[in-house]
């Protein structure tokens, strides 16, 4: 009956378009500038020295780019980048019933996903790529079966809403803008280097220094603020995909489960606490305590 349930649910709200999916590309587009102005500059000594031409060098970079969507690739490249890992047999014995059910009220075979575990002291889980869902070893030890079925399902409704295609496709195009970031730093400092040392021998030699390192300087900063700047969008979309997400899994059907994780957050004390507008800026997440007030509305109104 429930599974009956949840499925009525999903399918009155499945032509619901889903807001934070629509801002989650926002961060993406205003990459897209500074990405492919960072390519032009790696790819300039490339097409000094080779025939190959600059969009050709664009389009190679967006087709690796897209490898990182085949599943065997996602699981193969990022589980032992985050440090993640397979469930053990006790570990498995817990997730996988939690995750069938999940997946069969959204009429999903569970295998199109992966939940791999993270050995961590925090009460965590997150969704990454576009099949990959990774809880922490604490989450599972610390957390109800029920709790912990309702944070994969919000974790699963990141991925049904695209938010993760938009952060992994994020992530990427970000790669050539860290990477010349990274190198304009250390060129700045090879070119201040030598102006100190060669300086003191010729004025030209210190002055042509200084005037390269604050090219450089320019350019580096250039990346760095889109960085920035990408990051604190980013994150204020972040909120909008949190919420979304909670959404999605009540109407799943889970929202009691995680509306319990989060305040098992809170009685933890991380979650709740008030902060600056800064540190907000900076927090992806919205408060616990906030995410379980909507959690609890949407179940009294689920027509909201």
């Amino acid at each position: 009956m429930r599974i009956l349930t949840n499925a009525m649910r999903r399918h009155s709200g499945a032509r619901r378009v889903d807001r934070g999916a629509i801002w989650a590309f926002t961060p993406v587009v205003a990459m897209v500038p500074f990405s492919l102005l960072a390519l032009f500059l790696i790819w300039l000594p490339i097409g000094w020295a080779t025939p190959v031409r600059y969009w050709w060098f664009v389009v190679g970079f967006l087709v690796a780019g897209i490898g990182l969507f085949v599943r065997p690739i996602q699981v193969f490249v990022l589980t032992p980048l985050l440090g993640a890992r397979r469930a053990t047999l006790e570990e498995a014995a817990v997730i996988e019933p939690l995750w069938a059910q999940i997946a069969q009220a959204n009429d999903l075979p569970a295998s199109r996903f992966v939940v791999r575990v993270l050995p961590s002291e925090e009460l965590n889980a997150f969704a990454c790529g576009g099949h990959l869902v990774v809880v922490t070893s604490y989450a599972i030890d610390e957390l109800s079966q029920r709790q912990l079925q309702g944070v994969l399902a919000h974790e699963l409704s990141h991925h049904l809403g695209l938010h993760t295609v938009a952060i992994t496709i994020g992530h990427w195009l970000s790669a050539p803008v860290v990477l010349l970031a990274r190198i304009g730093f250390f060129l700045e400092n090879v070119a201040h280097a030598a102006a100190g040392s060669f300086g003191r021998r010729s004025p030209l030699i210190s002055a042509l220094g200084n005037v390269v390192a604050a090219i450089v300087n320019g350019l580096s900063w250039i990346f760095t603020a889109a960085l920035r700047g990408s990051d604190a969008l980013a994150n204020l979309v972040g909120h909008s995909s949190e919420f979304e997400a909670d959404r999605r899994a009540v109407r799943m059907g889970f929202g009691r489960e995680l509306a319990s994780a989060l305040r098992q957050v809170l009685a933890g004390g991380s979650g709740g606490r008030p902060i600056g507008w800064r540190a907000r800026l900076r927090a992806s997440h919205p408060p616990a305590r906030t995410r379980v007030a909507r959690i609890e509305a949407l179940m009294r109104h689920p027509a909201q």
